[in-house]
């Protein structure tokens, strides 16, 4: 695993030097080849009377396919938080799911995470043995990009394939609303209810955040956004086209910073710290999640605070990774129109 930052090898992989190790002990794995056998055999045999065979073709343009309507479904945190939105329980996830700083992990969205079962926390951290203990007729996942799936370890797929069926969603160089009509296509195949008061409302909160943002930035032209991300080492400037959230803001009329594609992924320009004032920015957008490095951290960095947009105030969240659901997004739309409606040139 590289050690550079980017979607697919969180910011807290590179922080934290995880290495790709096995995550069974050789008695472990013994264990694990039992369940896998168990597991294979309640999949052939678990169709039931008047059951009907389901489908799903994913962005890698696989077809997963299971003799019944998935229930036993894990998911990546996020994919399960979209999922939850429409009325589709999952039963595990894994990923970052903890309370940041006493709150909600942002990447949780309206879970009860409690009532679930999380396979691990971070990047490398799933715990196959749970996993099968789960009986999973489905795994779903983002992918930042195909074809590999969000934190699912590349040294362990074949394991994890092999006890149910995979789904993965494009997130990276397509427009935010690409995602967001998948899942809502996905959640319709599980069972989920598009036409419910609280999924109707928020599909018209999104499109009315849509129109106000748009609005703004019309009414605020040449103000320029640099989203970002930071660690003890380095300052991180997101390469636009490269996230489907970025990508979807510049349709809209927002004006961003471009970082250059200096990691081989195209998702970031690396900065050391001393050169964080590289680029003129006059809004802020500051990754939220429990990998990157909060507010509280950045402000001890002195480059970060002699920032013109830092000094004026004009920063604001960046949910990196939102759940890709409209229930999610509007209010990630209406915060962003309502730092730029109160941000000024700072040129």
């Amino acid at each position: 695993m590289s050690t550079t930052h980017r979607p697919v090898a969180p910011r807290g992989t590179s922080r934290t030097g995880m290495s790709r190790r096995g995550l069974l002990t050789s008695g472990g794995a013994l264990g694990l080849g039992a369940l896998l056998t168990a597991c294979g055999s309640d999949k052939k045999s678990g169709k039931s009377a008047g059951s009907k065979p389901w489908s799903f073709k994913d962005d890698r343009g696989k077809t997963a396919k299971v003799n019944h309507t998935p229930k036993n479904i894990v998911a990546y945190i996020s994919t399960a938080a979209a999922l939850h939105d429409y009325g589709v329980t999952c039963t595990g996830t894994f990923g970052p799911s903890k309370p940041v700083d006493g709150k909600p992990n942002p990447q949780a969205g309206d879970l009860d995470v409690d009532k679930l079962t999380s396979l691990g926390e971070s990047f490398n951290q799933f715990n196959i043995e749970k996993y099968a203990g789960l009986k999973p007729d489905l795994l779903i996942s983002n992918m930042f990009p195909p074809p590999a799936l969000w934190f699912v370890p590349a040294d362990s797929t074949k394991k994890i394939e092999a006890l149910a069926p995979t789904i993965g969603i494009k997130g990276a160089r397509v427009s935010l609303l690409e995602p967001l009509k998948r899942y809502t296509e996905l959640a319709e195949a599980l069972g989920g209810d598009l036409e419910s008061e609280k999924v109707r409302a928020a599909k018209a909160r999104f499109d009315k955040a849509e129109r106000r943002l748009r609005k703004a930035a019309k009414a605020n032209p040449g103000l320029k956004v640099l989203a970002m991300t930071g660690d003890a080492d380095q300052f991180y400037v997101a390469v636009p086209d490269s996230y489907c959230d970025l990508n979807y803001f510049k349709d809209l009329g927002i004006e961003f910073v471009e970082g250059k594609k200096v990691d081989e992924w195209g998702f970031w320009e690396f900065l050391s710290w001393e050169n964080a004032d590289k680029y003129h920015a006059d809004l802020i957008m500051m990754d939220n999640r429990s990998s990157a490095l909060p507010p509280k951290e950045l402000a001890k960095k002195p480059t970060w605070e002699l920032l013109p947009a830092v000094k004026a105030g004009q920063t604001v969240p960046w949910s990196m990774e939102e759940r890709y659901s409209y229930a999610g997004y509007a209010p990630v739309l209406e915060q962003l129109a309502t730092a730029i409606e109160k941000s000024k040139r700072l040129t």
